[in-house]
């Protein structure tokens, strides 16, 4: 009798969504007291470019993670207003690739969420390593 769920190829963008879910939820239940990490400033440069004012510090980051998450989980997409005008740019080069071939276009886009899948698996899990440091805990 075989599994209900099935094997995922290493490769596999479940796979990689269920790392980046894993990673959240284990930065939880280390990070017990969230607000030891406001006001601490992040290193990364992703932070302070693109981000909103609310994330750049960890406490920004640490809810900017989960609410990855959650959206990703639940697949409700909210468009807000300041989000979609920062990306304007980005959405007129985006145009171009429309009246590309649907299977390259999609491709691309795959290729984009398993990059940014897994580098917000390893910033998620810089966070909760930060976290640690902060209150003393070795790794």
């Amino acid at each position: 009798m075989q599994s209900a769920e099935p094997k995922l190829n290493k490769n596999s963008l479940l796979l990689a969504l269920r790392r980046y879910s894993s990673a959240v939820g284990e930065m939880e239940k280390t990070i017990l007291l969230p607000s030891l990490l406001r006001d601490v400033p992040s290193n990364e440069v992703w932070d302070c470019e693109a981000a909103e004012e609310t994330c750049r510090d960890l406490y920004g980051n640490y809810l900017m993670l989960k609410a990855i998450r959650n959206t990703a989980e639940s697949s409700l997409v909210l468009l807000d207003d300041h989000k979609t005008k920062n990306n304007t740019a980005l959405n007129k080069t985006l145009e171009q690739l429309l009246d590309t071939d649907p299977e390259a276009l999609f491709h691309f886009h795959l290729r984009g969420l398993f990059s940014v899948t897994s580098n917000l698996t390893k910033k998620t899990q810089s966070l909760t390593e930060k976290y640690m440091d902060i209150i003393g805990v070795a790794n």
